[in-house]
């Protein structure tokens, strides 16, 4: 069996009501100076919580005004706030952008690094400010993650930094922050979180040990994503969407995505749709197209997400792209790229972008060539 390296956050809490215990945690650590990351949405959720820790004495800087792609400059403007606030300890409440602005924010405070230097894997000298992570969305899984997405405004391409110091010292999965997620981004963070397991599990890096992570992932939501967009009160669909989405967590640090996520990028990166919604749109497509290469394993996919088996992996990996298809037009997802503005004519600007995000298409089970991300975005039109 080949190596691997699986890095955690020291501490996962998981369960409704859990922000709790971050509160009462927090309290142990003797800081003083908190410098808390979130959007306005969530505010209401979290005031009784923040309001505790300052009876506590805890000095709390709120920063509220993530966008949800958030570029290179962005960021440095957010890190400027948390330096001049003079920070000790920092705290993500949101979706994925809040959770890697998060992460980004402790690691650079007092570093003389330039995040712009630090895109790719392992070029962050040191760990920063202690961190804690709690996701709003059950999408990204970034709070469980050693990665942080930020788009350069340079070349319009959203870049990753991956490294074992952007990995919470706690993270806080509460699934009551997600319940006021409207339907749509239910849908997108969903999606997302179920590309995530898929992706790991057929990987051409897959391992046993992830592998039960991805599987799980796989069948917590493809049963309940369509339950949780419909009624986003389900608290059980919630709590297992949340719960998928931290199995698909665990998954990108040590096995990461694929093809999926490095096509979607150009989506993101010049025509700023949301990442979730990127994924999901390319999601069967890219599939349909790295069967060939792996049919059992996506034969193992499908049956995780309740297909019943066929005369052979081919027919039963055939029926996990149609029930992508059927739950992606379940919870509004779109088939076409034409529906999100795309115009064909960016197909090969794109393409060229896609090629650039090798860090992910070499782990895809079948090799990606400019030619072959052509012909699975023009599939799209």
């Amino acid at each position: 069996m080949k190596a691997i390296t699986l890095l955690q956050p020291q501490k996962i809490v998981f369960g409704t009501g859990c922000i709790q215990t971050l509160v009462e945690d927090y309290q142990k650590l003797g800081f003083r100076r908190l410098f808390v990351l979130t959007a306005p949405p969530i505010l209401p959720l979290i005031e009784s919580s923040l309001a505790e820790l300052k009876a506590a004495g805890i000095s709390i800087e709120i920063f509220q005004n993530i966008v949800a792609e958030p570029t290179v400059n962005d960021f440095k403007n957010i890190l400027e706030i948390a330096r001049e606030f003079k920070a000790d300890s920092v705290v993500g409440i949101g979706g994925g952008s809040v959770l890697d602005v998060t992460k980004l924010v402790a690691a650079f405070i007092n570093s003389d690094q330039q995040v712009e230097d630090c895109f790719g894997t392992g070029f962050i000298k040191a760990k920063g400010l202690w961190f804690a992570c709690l996701p709003t969305t059950a999408g990204t899984g970034s709070e469980v993650s050693p990665n942080a997405i930020l788009l350069d405004e340079r070349d319009h391409l959203k870049k990753g930094i991956v490294s074992p110091f952007l990995i919470a010292d706690a993270a806080y999965v509460d699934p009551k922050l997600t319940w006021t997620v409207p339907a749509k981004v239910t849908a997108d963070t969903g999606m997302d979180a179920l590309t995530h397991c898929i992706e790991a599990y057929t990987n051409k890096f897959a391992h046993p040990s992830v592998d039960i992570y991805a599987l799980q992932g796989i069948r917590l939501i493809a049963a309940n994503l369509e339950r949780a967009v419909k009624d986003g009160k389900d608290v059980e669909a919630r709590e297992a969407l949340a719960f998928g989405s931290l199995y698909g967590g665990l998954c990108l640090g040590p096995v990461n995505t694929a093809a999926v996520h490095a096509l979607s990028y150009p989506l993101g990166g010049e025509f700023h749709i949301p990442h979730g919604l990127s994924n999901a749109i390319l999601l069967p497509s890219v599939m349909k197209f790295n069967t060939p290469a792996n049919p059992k394993r996506y034969a193992e996919v499908a049956i995780a997400m309740g297909c019943e088996p066929g005369a052979n992996d081919e027919e039963t990996a055939q029926r996990g792209v149609d029930f992508i298809y059927r739950l992606a037009a379940a919870v509004g997802i779109p088939d076409k790229l034409t529906a999100l503005g795309i115009p064909q004519t960016a197909v090969d600007g794109m393409a060229k972008a896609a090629m650039e995000v090798q860090r992910l298409l070499k782990n895809n089970p079948r090799e990606v060539t400019e030619q072959d991300a052509r012909d699975i975005y023009n599939s799209l039109y």
